[in-house]
């Protein structure tokens, strides 16, 4: 006899239906599953066995296939059980003679236990969102009932196999499911730009990031603010549009990071720690998953000690920082992951850290401190945006109370800079670290005596083009910051010292 169910998968962050097929015929007991099924879904054999069994219904010993359609997705994961023992259950005919309609219109996801009840699953959230216009009915675990209810597909939640039986013949009910409570939080107390003493020029070079989702580098020696200012820099962007918030829940549901059934409403801050390999930083391994770039999407890359990191993994940065995407590549698939981050990353001026420092003295070779920089290639400083170089702080400043300008001030500048460039990019770029070809051409018109400085900048800086793009790019947002219409001279000005890490000679102590 010959059952089909509907179940889902993943290919990246989106779903895709899969037409779980289970045939029986007589002949020596065998089970095999066929459709480009991983290791989880083949070892699915023995969890289902004991399931069924445990569960009240007799396992066929029969001939048994199991056909995932279509053949040429690759099938991964766990939550492949639930629809194969259904799928053996009725065409063992233990669900009726005919198939219940309840059975051929709902999508089934959920990995089973030996005893029969239900696991929760990852990646539930962006497969039902794959099938929301389809109306139809979906059976999740327990343990996804609230980032199913998220999805707005009608979900019911069940515990066990018998539940889910009984429901598809009639014979019992399962809950809807429910979305988690509302969080209730006090007043957070979060670390304030005010606390940073001195760095006055970091912190404008960090607004400008900000409200132009620029990337980032500090430079400077141990001990001058680079950790602090970076870690309160996420204070300065905006809140998560609903887009960016259901595009970032995606990728944690997919890796497996709980939300707790509710939307990530906060922007991402991952800051890994410098021994992480390039895998783990971009995505991969032999089940692809997304790396820290994607799970810092729509939100910041925190990289400190930037050159410890290893040179595979700083070299993988390239295509992220360009193209705002990571590809995985395989023999049998291949994967897109959205990385839309906002890097920050911070180093030392030389391996010991005091090279043109004021007051003590550098202990490094030349040779060592060229090995140091050469750590950070010339491609990857010049995708980064800003570069900003911090000095040790004075004991003036040091002893002096907080009384720099608060996030909450800097913040409220930053977003009425974003909401001109969302005005500007209706159905374009959403800001303009993200301006390409024409749109750059059409925003960033160089006003009269700018030419001059650019080309300055290229003959004695040696700026690749790259570099002149992005200065323009940085002059826009220093316009928008200050409710100018058009690019001024001095703004493009002001822009130019923030690409100093692009000299071609050799930089002297400043770095």
């Amino acid at each position: 006899m010959l059952s089909k169910l509907r179940t889902l998968c993943l290919k990246g962050i989106d779903g895709r239906e899969v037409s779980a097929e289970v045939y029986i015929a007589a002949g020596l007991p065998a089970y095999t599953v066929v459709g480009l099924p991983d290791a989880a879904v083949k070892e699915a054999k023995d969890r289902v066995v004991a399931a069924v069994r445990n569960s009240g219904f007799d396992f066929p010993s029969k001939r048994i296939t199991v056909n995932l359609a279509p053949a040429e997705i690759k099938k991964a994961g766990t939550h492949f059980d639930l629809p194969i023992a259904l799928g053996v259950i009725a065409a063992a005919g233990k669900l009726g003679k005919q198939p219940p309609k309840r059975l051929e219109d709902t999508f089934f996801i959920g990995e089973l236990a030996l005893d029969g009840s239900l696991r929760p699953v990852a990646g539930v959230l962006p497969m039902l969102l794959a099938v929301k216009s389809q109306g139809r009915t979906a059976v999740v675990p327990l343990g996804n009932s609230a980032e199913a209810a998220v999805s707005g597909v009608g979900c019911l939640a069940a515990g066990s196999l018998k539940d889910v039986a009984g429901w598809i013949t009639g014979t019992a009910e399962l809950k809807p499911c429910e979305a988690a409570p509302a969080q209730k939080t006090g007043p957070a107390q979060l670390p304030d730009f005010s606390e940073v003493k001195g760095q006055a020029f970091a912190k404008r070079a960090l607004e400008i990031a900000a409200a132009g989702f620029h990337n980032i580098i500090l430079v400077g020696p141990p001990g001058a603010g680079k950790s602090m200012l970076a870690r309160r820099f996420g204070a300065l962007l905006p809140p998560m549009t609903v887009d960016e918030s259901l595009e970032t829940t995606k990728l944690y549901s997919v890796s497996g990071l709980g939300t707790a059934g509710r939307l990530v409403a906060e922007r991402p801050f991952r800051e890994p720690h410098h021994t992480i390999s390039d895998a783990a930083l971009i995505g991969g391994g032999s089940s692809p998953r997304p790396g820290e770039v994607s799970l810092a999407h729509n939100g910041v890359l925190f990289l400190d000690e930037f050159p410890e990191f290893s040179r595979p993994a700083i070299e993988a940065l390239r295509e992220p920082l360009e193209a705002w995407k990571v590809t995985v590549s395989r023999v049998k698939e291949s994967v897109a992951y959205p990385a839309r981050f906002l890097m920050v990353a911070a180093m030392n001026p030389c391996p010991c850290g005091y090279l043109g420092h004021p007051t003590r003295q550098c202990a490094c070779t030349p040779l060592q401190v060229h090995k140091y920089r050469a750590k950070v290639s010339g491609p990857i400083l010049d995708r980064i945006d800003l570069h900003v170089q911090l000095s040790a702080v004075k004991y003036a400043d040091w002893e002096a109370l907080p009384k720099g300008e608060t996030t909450s001030a800097i913040a409220a500048r930053v977003l009425k800079a974003i909401e001109i460039q969302r005005g500007r990019f209706k159905g374009g770029a959403r800001a303009n670290a993200f301006m390409a070809g024409a749109e750059l051409r059409r925003h960033c018109a160089l006003p009269e005596g700018a030419s001059t400085v650019l080309e300055t900048a290229m003959n004695k800086l040696g700026f690749s083009a790259r570099s002149l793009d992005k200065i323009l790019k940085i002059s826009r947002t220093i316009a928008d910051l200050e409710g100018a219409a058009a690019i001024k001279r001095e703004h493009v000005i002001e822009a130019v010292q923030y690409r100093l890490l692009d000299k071609a000679a050799e930089l002297s102590a400043g770095f």
